[in-house]
């Protein structure tokens, strides 16, 4: 069985409340659930902190046990080369997605820290961001 970690950094935890004309109505445990179900023959794990070590902490650990990581980092992505650092030190393929198009955003938002450790990076395609990563891994597994 395929073992993917999805991990949602700051201010994440607020989906469905936070800015729904930017991020939508539906929380991600929702969207989770989902996923869940329409994967079912994929173990997905899901974590959210709003803290960069514990996100850190969290990627570490997914050594050995995770064959894909899906990382929305928010607002770390454009700040954290401590992020950056750890994807790059744990060998595991790591898609960044982004619910909004930060390309489209506020102009700091066009930097991402994590972009050049990751296999790919999908923006502005609401919450089904997740789910193409999802594909993805899954394509590779094959």
């Amino acid at each position: 069985m395929l073992h993917i970690a999805i991990i949602n950094g700051p201010n994440l935890n607020l989906l469905g409340t936070r800015e729904p004309h930017i991020y939508g109505s539906q929380t991600f445990e929702q969207y989770f659930t989902v996923l869940k179900e329409r994967f079912p023959n994929v173990d997905l794990q899901y974590y959210q902190s709003n803290v960069e070590g514990e996100l850190i902490n969290y990627l570490h650990n997914c050594m050995g046990k995770i064959q894909g990581i899906i990382l929305n980092a928010g607002a770390y992505t454009h700040t954290s080369i401590a992020l950056a650092d750890a994807i790059a030190a744990i060998g595991i393929p790591v898609v960044e997605v982004h619910i909004s198009n930060v390309l489209a955003r506020e102009e700091y938002r066009k930097t991402s820290f994590i972009a050049s450790k990751c296999v790919g990076s999908i923006c502005g395609l609401g919450l089904e961001g997740y789910g193409l990563a999802v594909q993805y891994f899954i394509g590779k597994a094959e």
